[in-house]
C-alpha cells in the first residue's frame, strides 16, 4: 500500500509543476538525444547512445517517483491545523537547554523541507520528538551528534 503524504497545496503545485517539466521537455529531449545517437549508426558500440538510455532510465524512474507522490498527495486544510501541540505545519520555537540556543522550525511534509527556509521534514527525528509536545514541555531527541534535551517555547501557525 502506498504511503499518503501530506502536503501543502502550494507544495502539490509544485510536485506537479516539477513532474510537468520532466515529462514535456525533459522526456522528448532525452528521446532526441536517443535518435540522434542512432543515426551515427552501429549502437552496440555507441558511448552516446548508452549514456542517452542510461539517462533515460534515471528520468523514468524520477517521474515514477513524482507520479506516485502527487497520487498519494494529500492537501492538508490549514483551517483545522491546531496550535495546542506540535503538529505538521506549525512554526515551533524550541530552546536548546545545553547552549539556550533559540532555533524556530516550520514543520512540513518531505517534499517541501527547506532547511534554509526553517522548514524540517515531519519524517526528521527533531520533528518527530516534538510532534504532539505542548509549550513548555521538555522533550530529549537523540540526533547524529547524540541526545539534545530541548524545551517547547512557542508553538503558532507555520508556512
Amino acid at each position: 500500500m502506498a504511503k499518503v503524504t501530506y502536503i501543502t497545496a502550494e507544495g502539490l503545485k509544485k510536485l506537479k509543476a516539477d513532474l510537468e517539466q520532466l515529462m514535456s521537455v525533459e522526456r522528448p529531449a532525452i528521446s532526441k538525444q536517443i535518435g540522434e545517437a542512432i543515426e551515427k549508426g552501429d549502437i552496440s558500440e555507441n558511448a552516446e547512445y548508452d549514456a542517452a538510455k542510461d539517462a533515460q532510465g534515471m528520468l523514468e524512474a524520477k517521474i515514477a517517483k513524482l507520479q506516485e507522490q502527487v497520487a498519494n498527495a494529500r492537501i492538508i486544510d490549514q483551517s483545522k491545523i491546531d496550535c495546542s501541540s506540535v503538529q505538521i505545519l506549525n512554526k515551533v520555537t524550541i530552546k536548546n537547554k545545553k547552549n539556550n540556543a533559540v532555533m524556530a522550525y516550520t514543520i512540513v511534509s518531505e517534499h517541501e523541507a527547506d532547511l534554509k527556509a526553517g522548514k524540517i521534514s515531519v519524517n526528521t527525528p527533531i520533528a518527530q520528538g516534538l510532534l504532539g509536545k505542548k509549550i513548555g514541555d521538555e522533550v530529549e531527541i537523540q540526533v547524529p551528534s547524540g541526545v539534545i534535551p530541548f524545551e517547547v517555547v512557542n508553538i503558532e501557525m507555520g508556512v
